[in-house]
């Protein structure tokens, strides 16, 4: 026998006393019911009724169901002339954790009338489902084990149809016993991973959303199936790489069509994606980007219309564009503006480039244009996997 405290120490209700099986690895609870027990004779729908006690508390055995890969409870009646149903009418039945009455002996919560016999196609009676149900005025057994963790324990016991002389039945409960852990791997994702994972201490959390890291606040005074046990508080803004830059043309005027623009002067460039030689950025991580350009083009006198088309590409694909153009007797400057938000995936690559232009057009140097982007939101989904492999092997 152990001292055990399923709802976390000093949080909830006091410690249970249970027995443990170490050999089976199980955990099993006392009640007040365990031995067999005579329903007597009586006649109605649950005439017979006896509630069970057990050596814990209903939110210390709600714990440890939660905490649980798996429990059940054995149940057995011993009948002679004692049906459990009877022409469509329940004679008796058995209560959930939550006073909910359950009308099936055996297996997973299925709301319909069975015993393990009826399961495995053997009772004594083939019309009907349960051994007992047979009517049959000779000792009959029913026995089974609930295994749906979501209802367990039983609470009540309840049966009727007993009254003549000759009919008998007896019910013996187990104890409610519980095996194995709830398996937490890699980065939680929940409060409840973290309470499974031993965390007692309220307050907020970061934990893993769909594609990303989110914040939320943990009340661990109340237990997993409680509403407010969880608080989603909001997204969090996770990086695993920092990205952003700022780069100009400061030296030399750029007049090349259909070919990256290249820059000569770095203000910011934090990861290092943005490769100013060759006028490229490559995603590091998989993500929305913001990218902006925005510059002055030079128009020589010309008596005809004189333009410069701005191309921002991704990948080789023109995705959006802006113009430079004008007429005039002498030089122009005309400023264009691109910006983009973007799904990238790691290794796309950005720049922006001169479509078409009339001989004579460039793009004005000293400072004039600029190309910044930066990562707005990482999908972090990749980024966890190398960090779960690494979890998983350390």
């Amino acid at each position: 026998m152990y001292w055990i405290d399923p709802d976390g120490q000093g949080v909830g209700d006091d410690p249970i006393y249970v027995h443990c099986n170490m050999a089976s690895g199980s955990t099993a609870i006392a009640h007040d019911s365990e031995s067999s027990m005579d329903v007597g004779h009586c006649a109605d729908p649950g005439c017979y009724s006896r509630t069970i006690s057990y050596n814990a508390s209903s939110r210390q055995m709600l714990a440890l169901a939660q905490l649980s890969a798996e429990c059940h409870q054995s149940i057995k009646y011993d009948c002679n002339f004692a049906p459990l149903e009877f022409n469509e009418i329940s004679y008796s039945w058995w209560n959930d954790r939550n006073g909910n009455s359950k009308f099936f002996w055996t297996g997973g919560n299925t709301d319909v009338h069975t015993c393990q016999c009826g399961l495995d196609g053997n009772c004594v009676d083939p019309s009907v489902q349960c051994n007992c149900d047979s009517m049959a005025p000779v000792p009959l057994v029913d026995d089974g084990a609930i295994t749906d963790k979501n209802v367990l324990p039983i609470t009540r016991l309840n049966f009727g149809r007993t009254q003549l002389e000759t009919s008998s039945g007896v019910h013996t409960l187990g104890r409610f016993e519980c095996t194995g852990q709830v398996a937490v791997s890699g980065m939680p994702s929940s409060c409840t991973d973290l309470w499974r994972t031993g965390h007692t201490l309220s307050g907020l959390y970061s934990v893993l959303g769909t594609a990303m890291v989110e914040s939320v606040y943990c009340d661990f005074a109340k237990l997993p199936s409680n509403a407010s046990f969880q608080t989603w508080i909001g997204f969090e803004d996770v990086k695993s790489s920092p990205t952003y830059f700022y780069v100009q043309i400061s030296n030399s005027q750029f007049d090349q069509p259909n070919v990256p623009i290249t820059f000569d002067t770095a203000r910011l460039n934090v990861g290092g994606a943005m490769n100013l030689e060759m006028g490229k950025f490559t995603a590091p991580r998989k993500g929305k980007y913001f990218f902006s350009a925005s510059g002055l083009g030079t128009i020589s006198p010309s008596s005809t219309r004189f333009y410069g088309d701005i191309l921002i590409m991704l990948n080789g694909i023109a995705i959006g564009g802006s113009a430079s153009d004008d007429t005039a007797n002498t030089n122009q400057y005309e400023t264009f503006t691109l910006q983009s938000t973007l799904n990238l995936q790691a290794g796309d690559q950005i720049w922006w480039q001169i479509g078409y232009l009339t001989p004579g057009f460039y793009l004005y140097r000293n400072g004039f244009n600029h190309f910044t982007g930066f990562l707005l939101e990482e999908e972090i989904t990749d980024s966890l996997k190398t960090f779960d492999q690494f979890f998983q092997s350390n």
